[in-house]
């Protein structure tokens, strides 16, 4: 196996860097301060086909391959310090975008997928319920079949891109008593009479992602946006949860590396008692650990990516880059702030961030406990 990328793939990731440093990360300080989502930031990206990429060019996308999908967001991941930017992209390539192109009719893609390329849609997922996190299908919302369409009630909690969202994917189940075959997936208009949205909600990191709830109240849905046929809810969910798995960290990869990079820089710099302090043992043995995850990190995304792309995604396989980029992320942020000092506590640095917004990354698309339930499982314990 050969996990180097191609002359295309380190082109595309040259130019990823200097957009994102270019483009993104503009008043962002005082954005993460205010919680403030930026609609220009999302459609510089949609300009240069990011949110494109895991789209077939015939409805607007690029039909980019899974590990240029991923060495594209890990470079931003690098260049761009605006984590809550990068999470909602990811949000709504892989619980939006995918399932579309999976299991959408012709005219739910012509419909829908062109807006989310460009810009002009934002999609996301509606599955969490007050009462189901972890457990996911063990959902409360229902939908009942009246005529020629569905009536959704019910409500959904901790939903990102929900406040600036045009289109959910909404989880819902048509008859409780036949458990998870009767669970179905809907495509839902922000505009649907009996909709509603709150938010944004504050959390502690990813504050420029947008978050909030969403309450279905006799919300009319037509027959035409059921997605995936009647009972398909379930295979729906998974296989975008496996996409989403292996895919929304690849931006860690390229944070961490930044992180690394200042890391050493500041330990050069830095001097304490008459000499730099990665000459320190305790300071350099950490830089070392930053290094061994990433290296580590990246090593486990791009054979995925390369398993991916040869039509496979392995469940086991994406629970475990899911599980170590995860807690790898959160180490190395706090391996950072620490090697810095007081000066990396401070907001000013922008280092700080990084963990806060690591912190999350252990708890959305599977909590780490739940990552390593699914490895268990796969290993037949």
């Amino acid at each position: 196996m050969d996990f180097s990328l191609s002359p295309d793939q380190r082109r595309l990731r040259e130019e990823m860097v200097r957009f994102a440093r270019q483009e993104l990360n503009e008043d962002l300080l005082r954005r993460d301060g205010a919680k403030e989502f930026s609609r220009e930031a999302w459609e510089r990206c949609a300009k240069v086909g990011i949110l494109g990429l895991p789209v077939p060019e015939a409805y607007g996308g690029s039909g980019a391959d899974p590990l240029t999908v991923m060495v594209v967001m890990e470079a931003l991941g690098y260049g761009c310090r605006d984590n809550g930017l990068l999470f909602s992209l990811n949000a709504q390539m892989w619980s939006c975008e995918l399932p579309l192109v999976k299991f959408g009719t012709e005219e739910q893609k012509a419909r829908y997928l062109p807006g989310l390329c460009d810009g002009t849609l934002i999609g996301v997922q509606a599955m969490t319920e007050p009462e189901s996190g972890s457990d996911a299908f063990a959902l409360a919302t229902t939908a009942r079949k009246e005529g020629d369409r569905y009536i959704l009630n019910g409500s959904k909690t901790f939903i990102t891109n929900a406040p600036v969202a045009d289109v959910f994917v909404v989880f819902a189940t048509i008859d409780r008593a036949a458990g998870l075959p009767g669970i179905c997936a809907f495509l839902v208009d922000r505009g649907s009479a009996g909709l509603s949205v709150t938010g944004p909600v504050e959390k502690m990191g990813l504050r420029t992602s947008p978050m909030g709830d969403v309450f279905f109240s006799d919300c009319e849905v037509p027959e035409a946006n059921l997605l995936g046929g009647p009972g398909s809810g379930m295979a729906l969910f998974s296989t975008s949860m496996n996409w989403e798995r292996a895919c929304i960290l690849a931006p860690a990869v390229g944070t961490m590396e930044r992180q690394l990079e200042e890391a050493v820089r500041y330990a050069r710099e830095r001097k304490q008692y008459g000499q730099q302090i990665g000459k320190f043992q305790a300071v350099s043995h950490r830089i070392v650990d930053m290094k061994l995850r990433l290296e580590t990190a990246r090593l486990l995304l791009y054979r995925l990516g390369w398993r991916m792309g040869r039509g496979r995604v392995p469940p086991m396989d994406a629970a475990i880059v899911k599980l170590y980029l995860s807690e790898s992320l959160v180490a190395s942020g706090l391996d950072a702030i620490q090697i810095h000092g007081g000066s990396g506590y401070m907001t000013e640095s922008e280092i700080e961030r990084d963990l806060r917004d690591a912190i999350g990354s252990r708890i959305y698309s599977g909590t780490s406990e739940i990552q390593r339930n699914i490895i268990a499982g796969q290993l037949g314990l």
